[in-house]
């Protein structure tokens, strides 16, 4: 198509310009000769984390694991003979720094793929840019609605998250939060929504309405809103929905302001169900939070889920799978006087970093199996050829461009080992975080697609 030289257009030519259309722009697509970051030793891959800062409670354990099973894959003989290698730099949580580091990553290191790409700031960040290069990108430790494609093209496809999406996310809350089930429902009558404006929160809150809309006979819903800034007074925005007699409160919002608002909730003396996301759903949280009395019998909590280490006839109650978790985190424990892997054995960051790594190492063994060359093309079409079964969850498919996260949820339960708590056989026992079961049958047909 001609270029048309702006500087010479006639009036006419100016009428006829303002009444197209705007160009668009193709999808690059692989031709299967893109590819970085293998050598005759090892291939490189990397991620940036949060690994000082307030986060490091996520990236430490998160970066720990996915170490761990890569050097167990190495001691295996790696892929025909290569280590794999992951080159990581701490973004402290800052979406600007992550952004310059994740383009050092690709431009300068030259990774093959980005495994574990670290948080919502960084990943909002970085999404146009990975589409724009076409590297893959293995596990999104965040679930922002950018991630979210139905029927991802070309480069597009290098984008393959694996954690549940927020927009989803808080479809299965209100979902929860409304459902009339013995175990796996909160039976709310009045439900209060409180949103940390973030990311992630206005990602749940979206999900929630959307939600809303299907419902027959809508619940009485009350929405308010609150900073995500650590350090936030929240009492406001909780002592609306306590005056108004919520009974269940979502808390649509990360680890930080989740844990402040279930302080100010405490502070308030309001009592009432809680549901959140699956990113606060770790003993480590939700211990501290019953630690200051923020979780009481009065005030129980409840987290979606999307991986369930749960098992009635395994070993302490706990499945094969969550064992050879545990198993490797102990054995990766190697340094005098850092962190133990024992404690990491029962840190659902860990186990998130795991679940990056595993994902990320089935694609290699398709290719392997396949016999072709690895370059990005094939390693694509290698994830993309059957589901894949997550470690200690359901299964993931990416076939034809799906790019939704995790669709299957489950639901965790604090459990303070209160007698006087109402739970299903078998819950008895000390202060943990209890995986109650999976939920098809509480969301809409299409969620289950």
């Amino acid at each position: 198509m001609k270029k048309i030289n702006l500087f010479v257009l006639t009036a006419v030519s100016a009428i006829l310009l303002a009444a197209c259309e705007p160009a668009v722009v193709p999808v690059k697509q692989y031709d299967g000769t893109e590819v970085q970051g293998i050598s005759a030793t090892e291939i490189l891959v990397g991620n940036t984390a949060a690994t000082t800062g307030s986060y490091a409670v996520v990236g430490v354990p998160f970066n720990y694991a996915i170490e761990a099973v890569f050097e167990e894959y190495n001691e295996a003989g790696g892929f025909e003979g290569k280590n794999i290698v992951l080159q990581h730099y701490d973004d402290y949580f800052d979406g600007a720094v992550g952004k310059v580091l994740t383009e050092k990553l690709v431009e300068t290191d030259e990774v093959f793929a980005l495994v574990g790409h670290f948080g919502t700031n960084t990943v909002g960040a970085t999404v146009d840019y990975i589409k724009e290069i076409g590297i893959p990108m293995v596990y999104a430790a965040t679930g922002i609605s950018d991630l979210y494609q139905e029927e991802a093209e070309g480069y597009n496809k290098a984008v393959m998250p694996v954690q549940p999406i927020y927009d989803s996310e808080g479809r299965f809350l209100l979902a929860r939060a409304l459902a009339e089930h013995d175990v796996q429902g909160l039976k709310g009558t009045k439900i209060g929504v409180i949103e940390a404006k973030d990311d992630a929160g206005s990602g749940m809150v979206y999900g929630v309405k959307a939600q809303a809309k299907l419902l027959k006979n809508p619940a009485s819903i009350l929405y308010v809103e609150t900073p995500a800034e650590q350090g936030t007074n929240h009492a406001a925005a909780v002592n609306k929905l306590k005056d108004a007699e919520c009974d269940v409160v979502i808390i649509a919002a990360n680890q930080i302001p989740f844990s402040e608002i279930l302080n100010y909730m405490r502070d308030a003396n309001y009592n009432a169900k809680v549901i959140t996301s699956y990113v606060t759903a770790n003993a480590i949280t939700l211990g501290a939070a019953a630690a200051v009395g923020s979780i009481t019998a009065d005030r129980p909590v409840y987290t979606n889920s999307w991986l369930d280490i749960a098992d009635a006839e395994g070993y302490l109650g706990l499945s094969a799978e969550y064992w050879e978790f545990a198993t490797l985190m102990m054995a990766h424990d190697k340094e005098e006087g850092a962190p133990t892997g024992t404690a990491y054995a029962g840190n659902s960051y860990a186990i998130a970093g795991y679940v990056a790594a595993k994902v990320f190492l089935e694609g290699l063994k398709r290719v392997k199996e396949k016999d072709v060359d690895l370059v990005w093309k094939t390693y694509i079409e290698a994830m993309e050829k059957d589901p894949i079964s997550l470690p200690m969850g359901g299964e993931i498919d990416f076939a034809n461009g799906r790019r939704y996260g995790a669709e299957e949820l489950g639901l965790n339960y604090y459990f303070l080992g209160n007698p006087e708590l109402e739970l299903p056989a078998g819950l008895a026992g000390a202060d943990t975080l209890r995986t109650l079961d999976y939920v098809w049958d509480l969301v809409p047909a299409d969620l289950k697609a």
